[in-house]
């Protein structure tokens, strides 16, 4: 992996993340992971887009994905949550490495709770792979949270996945462009598909633009963030 950065408690790593704070003092958090080959600072231009009120108090965490071999990307060594192999979803990804990258995404949540935020005034978001992490570590976390976002994304190995019952009433998003050419909308369809047929009730809303994000779909996020943090 990547080097890490020294987390608040002694002897203990956290993944190096991009962070911006709010101009009070945090009271709620968002944990935003990156795409295949991107880094954390990908979505940091977003933050005074989203025009978020100030009393909202949101920090938001851009972790940076450890470098790894792709497969699909004819094993070059890129920023990347997991490998993956090829297109069938549920035996793309290397499971390990997904493991990992959940178990570090929770890492940097306990630090939000360390440093002073509920666990239920977290929110957990993913663009593409991103996405994936975002799922797994969400629906098999062992405290309620604020939210899920799920952002032109898939959902590989979920039927690896044993959903928790701290966030089985977890409200969740997914976002997806309906021209995108590397994750087709199909993937975001069957993401909510593969949700409902979990028992959970995704909101979803489609864009007309590829594999990015547009200005309605930053808009969108904000009342989103707005709904789920605004009240205390």
């Amino acid at each position: 992996m990547n080097p890490t950065q020294p987390g608040p408690d002694a002897g203990v790593a956290y993944l190096p993340c991009v962070e911006i704070e709010p101009d009070a003092p945090a009271d709620a958090a968002v944990i935003w992971l990156h795409g295949l080959g991107a880094d954390g600072h990908d979505f940091e231009p977003i933050v005074p887009e989203l025009r978020l009120p100030k009393e909202l108090a949101v920090r938001f965490v851009f972790p940076h994905a450890p470098s790894l071999p792709v497969t699909i990307n004819g094993g070059m060594v890129m920023p990347s949550w997991f490998d993956i192999r090829g297109m069938d979803l549920d035996n793309a990804a290397d499971e390990q490495q997904l493991q990992r990258s959940v178990e570090a995404t929770r890492a940097l949540m306990a630090r939000e709770i360390k440093r002073g935020i509920r666990a239920e005034r977290i929110v957990l978001a993913g663009f593409s792979q991103g996405g994936t992490v975002a799922l797994h570590t969400a629906l098999t976390h062992p405290e309620k949270l604020a939210g899920l976002m799920v952002l032109s994304s898939f959902f590989a190995a979920s039927d690896k996945l044993q959903p928790g019952a701290a966030n089985r009433d977890i409200p969740i998003h997914v976002f997806h462009g309906t021209q995108d050419p590397m994750a087709p909308e199909s993937l975001g369809q069957q993401t909510v598909a593969i949700l409902q047929s979990m028992g959970y009730t995704p909101q979803y809303k489609t864009y007309p633009m590829a594999h990015a994000v547009c200005a309605q779909e930053i808009a969108d996020i904000s009342a989103w963030l707005r709904s789920l943090l605004g009240n205390h």
